[in-house]
């Protein structure tokens, strides 16, 4: 993933505890244009997770040095043309 990719969200499906950190969260099926990719880390605060920030999308910034903007696993996101090339599969399977 890199910035200016437009990006689909498969999954949106946050615990409630999200929204005491996030403000603005994607939504499934939705499209994004990625505004920037770093090295993040995970809800138990290990490191090496990919987070991608999305244009449209800005949260507050973590309590924690060098405090990032919270970002979002990239695993929860599809390229776009990744995912028009599996629906023209299906469509290729069912006919």
């Amino acid at each position: 993933m890199e910035v200016g990719q437009k990006v689909v969200c498969i999954d949106d499906n946050f615990p409630k505890a999200v929204t005491l950190f996030y403000k603005s969260l994607p939504k499934k099926g939705q499209v994004y244009v990625i505004r920037d990719v770093v090295l993040g880390v995970n809800w138990k605060g290990e490191a090496g997770e990919v987070c991608i920030y999305l244009i449209g999308l800005n949260n507050p910034r973590s309590k924690t040095p060098p405090f990032p903007e919270r970002g979002f696993n990239s695993e929860r996101f599809r390229p776009l043309e990744e995912m028009k090339m599996k629906r023209v599969e299906e469509e290729v399977i069912e006919a």
